[in-house]
């Protein structure tokens, strides 16, 4: 059996390799996917490529012989009823262009091989629209404002928005040690080296990463602060509070493993205390539009109790 090309029509060019195979076969595990792609058994044009990698109009993709004739439905999905009961509660605002949901911290956005389903599965099956996309990704700790497109149009509109830096994102963050002020971080970060070590690096051939950090409230030995991203690098606001050697309370990868355990005991939460709060852009009409997602109730309790607890250096 010989392998099978998928060409790239208008409706999908610009979007990123992984994200179009998760479109194309939905019920395979994304673990597989990516294991495909790593192995280059997929291609495009003939030639390997990264997942995030965007494609472009007319791209062909070969697709492995054992894949032609996948079932799509033979692995569907199941959602527990109470998982779109809390998907609903969580919406923030929806039209017929998109929707804005607040994420609840430990949610991946999609399925894997340590979670049967992520937002996306939930929020197809909500809607009962199969063409939802993410237009952006979160950390799966991280908590907050994520969109979603109900139509390919929207996304492209998106996507182009993201391109030309021109969409406005805010996160609150609780950061072990004192931070004063304001100040704004350009590292560059290697997020290869994340396959290998399981965690992303500045390095000096990486790419951009620049965020302004602003104190909001001293919390005593931990700082409540506001970042301002202007690039979406991976991890890149835990990595570089990591380096100013200010670590975001409750990071499991590049925090203070031993004052986590510490925080926990004590206040009852482990939550990454990092929370996407605003996000700003343009609707389908060129129209600036402004949503916020409100801090969750884990969120406050470190607020409120962070305050009393001195850590030892």
């Amino acid at each position: 059996m010989s392998a099978k090309n998928l060409k790239i029509s208008d409706d999908h060019a610009g979007r990123r390799l992984d994200n179009y195979l998760f479109y194309v076969y939905k019920s395979l595990p994304k673990s597989k996917i990516y294991n495909m792609i790593r192995k280059g058994e997929i291609r495009v044009n003939s030639g390997r490529i990264k997942p995030s990698q965007k494609l472009q109009l007319n791209d062909e993709i070969r697709i492995p012989p054992y894949l032609i004739d996948f079932d799509n439905n033979e692995l569907e999905i199941k959602i527990p009823p109470s998982r779109i009961t809390e998907y609903w509660k969580s919406v923030v605002f929806e039209n017929s262009d998109y929707i804005v949901f607040n994420k609840d911290p430990e949610l991946s956005v999609h399925s894997g091989s340590s979670n049967q389903f992520g937002l996306i599965d939930i929020a197809r099956a909500a809607h009962e629209n199969k063409d939802i996309d993410l237009c952006h990704r979160i950390d799966k700790s991280t908590s907050g404002c994520i969109v979603l497109s109900k139509n390919k149009r929207f996304l492209r509109i998106f996507h182009e928005q993201l391109k030309n830096q021109e969409i406005t994102k805010k996160y609150q963050a609780i950061l072990m040690g004192q931070f004063k002020g304001n100040r704004r971080i350009e590292t560059k970060i290697d997020s290869s080296t994340k396959e290998f070590l399981h965690k992303v690096q500045e390095k000096s051939d990486g790419k951009d990463a620049i965020s302004e950090f602003r104190l909001i409230e001293s919390l005593g030995s931990f700082s409540h602060v506001e970042i301002l991203i202007f690039t979406g690098r991976m991890h890149q606001i835990r990595v570089q509070s990591a380096n100013l050697d200010l670590p975001i309370v409750n990071d499991k990868k590049y925090g203070d493993f031993s004052a986590n355990k510490y925080i926990a005991k004590e206040t009852g939460v482990n939550r990454l205390a990092l929370h996407s709060s605003f996000i700003e852009f343009n609707d389908r009409d060129g129209v600036k539009v402004t949503y916020k997602a409100p801090l969750d109730d884990e969120f406050d309790i470190l607020l409120h109790k962070l305050c009393s607890l001195t850590i030892q250096s």
